[in-house]
């Protein structure tokens, strides 16, 4: 049957309402993570079925995608809560805040160092969410307040998500479509990405103190952003699959010799002007010493970092682990406009022995025994722990099923295409390349993936540029790449996992109040990037 999808005004409303409405619960109505999803997810059912023509075997396959896909997060969302819970009852965070101060009282480098540079790095060897499941809980526990502790690890490490985790991104766009040149695509992509990461680093120094927070980091910022950006453009044309994961590395080794400096070893006034950290007790801390060192109390975190990169980061072992996966067969399903969904003998597979999940599972187990054996917990810790977990868990579940089925639903019925359809129909090509990056936040917002917004995207961009004479493949691959790295920070999954890990669930809208203001200002930049550079370059 022929595809006839209705790509009208009429058709491309109703199959952006689903969006408009989740955006509008969350961060408008203040409506709860599960509570929006769900909504959603109902909306683009009943417009799927009754609007495009999707039969009920079309949208029980989309849900059904839409639940694995929660699966393979929510195995990093459990982990994570888990091992928060363990760590936090031991009273953990309290030690490595008190055996950091030995090393440096600037808060503001250690926020930069956390939230940006480790996020950094935790993206570029295991991403999939781990940077914010690991980092929004350490931020709470040197003292951030959640809120904030949440927002900086979102903005921190979305410029890794193209070609982090190993390049997997990148990986599957090549999987997907066939990329002529793919060294330009690389380097636009590479360069454009820098632009996120500088201005993450120069928007958590204003969360931290406003335009004199931007004023003292600016000498850490441009050092870590040259190596983060400059860095991964040299090593794309190299090697994509280490072009993030090596800067990132090297950054947090920098971090070393950039808190020897004056600037950021010693307490500055600005401590005492910023309205994001907690007020401390002083004299309750002292009173409340840690009852192991620093060092002891990360013992968790070195072992999550180390397990990672030895199981992630070495290629042999990477490819072996690899071998082991497993997805369920889906069925092909059509509309009635004849939108084709083909089936696969292995949707998405998950690969347990790489996934982030395991190593944050092994990490937390380690956590407790470890603590529980240098008698860090009180009667009836196990309990408590649980109860945290559980308290968090059911939320955090329900809601990132309701928005992923949501996404699946709008997939599978055709809705998502005529999305990026229309913006296509009414688009020179000069426009196009600027929109390209609006259609990759928009793929990750509802996938919570750059990876998934790009094998999503990336088809429909190519057919594209093959039917405008102007328009180069390389040009809209890089745009859209770089809005699914920049839509990681307001995707509402990453959003639901951090404030989960953090303690503060239900306090969504709070922090997507920030995130969007960065993913604003990130797609408008690049936007104007990407068009500078097709009239430089095309």
């Amino acid at each position: 049957m022929e595809n006839t999808l209705p790509v009208d005004l009429l058709h491309w409303s109703l199959a952006v309402i689903p969006l408009v409405l989740l955006l509008v619960m969350l961060v408008g109505l203040k409506w709860s993570g599960p509570l929006s999803g769900w909504v959603a997810m109902g909306v683009a059912l009943l417009i799927a079925i009754f609007l495009f023509q999707a039969p009920l075997d079309n949208v029980a396959v989309g849900f059904g995608k839409g639940l694995w896909e929660a699966f393979f997060i929510l195995l990093v969302v459990w982990p994570a809560l888990y091992l928060y819970q363990v760590t936090k009852e031991a009273g953990a965070f309290n030690a490595i805040r008190e055996g950091i101060q030995e090393h440096t009282q600037n808060y503001l480098f250690l926020i930069l160092a956390f939230g940006w540079v480790f996020a950094s790095f935790l993206q570029g060897i295991a991403g999939f969410g781990a940077p914010i499941a690991v980092v929004a809980p350490l931020l709470v526990g040197l003292g951030v307040k959640p809120i904030i502790a949440v927002v900086i690890p979102l903005i921190g490490h979305a410029w890794a998500n193209m070609f982090g985790t190993l390049a997997v991104g990148w990986i599957a766009t090549t999987n997907v479509v066939h990329i002529e040149n793919a060294t330009s695509t690389i380097l636009y992509t590479t360069i454009l990405l820098w632009i996120p990461n500088f201005i993450a680093g120069i928007m958590i120094c204003y969360l931290f103190a406003k335009w004199k927070g931007v004023k003292e980091g600016f000498i850490a910022v441009v050092v870590i952003s040259t190596i983060h950006g400059g860095g991964q453009v040299l090593l794309g044309l190299v090697n994509p699959t280490l072009s993030n994961f090596i800067p990132a590395t090297v950054a947090l080794g920098v971090l070393f010799l950039l808190a020897r400096m004056n600037t950021y070893k010693e307490k500055t006034k600005l401590q005492e002007e910023t309205d994001i950290l907690e007020e401390t007790d002083e004299e309750k801390l002292d009173d409340e010493k840690p009852k192991m060192s620093m060092h002891k109390a990360f013992m968790p975190y070195y072992v999550l970092t180390i397990t990672s990169i030895i199981a992630l980061g070495i290629p042999f072992i990477n490819n072996t682990l690899e071998q082991v996966d497993w997805g369920p067969p889906t069925p092909a399903v059509e509309t009635g406009y004849g939108f084709e969904v083909e089936g696969e003998e292995a949707y998405s597979p998950i690969a347990p022995l790489t996934h982030p999940g395991l190593y944050l599972f092994i990490a937390s187990i380690f956590a407790y025994f470890w603590f529980k054996k240098l008698g860090m917990y009180k009667d009836g810790a196990r309990k408590s722990i649980w109860s945290g977990v559980k308290d968090n868990a059911i939320g955090a579940s329900l809601a990132i099923a309701g928005f992923l089925t949501m996404t699946e639903i709008m997939g599978s019925s055709g809705q998502t295409t005529v999305v990026a359809l229309g913006i296509a129909e009414v688009s020179p090509p000069v426009v196009y390349v600027g929109l390209a990056n609006l259609i990759g936040i928009v793929g990750a917002f509802m996938t919570s993936s750059n990876t998934a917004s790009n094998v999503l995207f990336a088809p429909l961009h190519v057919s594209v540029a093959d039917s405008m004479q102007a328009l180069s493949t390389p040009h809209v691959i890089a745009s859209q790449s770089v809005g699914g790295a920049i839509g990681n920070a307001i995707a509402p999954a990453n959003v639901i996992l951090g404030t989960s890990t953090a303690g503060i669930k239900g306090k969504d809208a709070q922090v997507f109040k920030y995130t969007i203001v960065f993913t604003l200002i990130s797609g408008i930049l690049v936007s104007a990037a990407a068009i500078l550079m097709f009239f430089i370059t095309g």
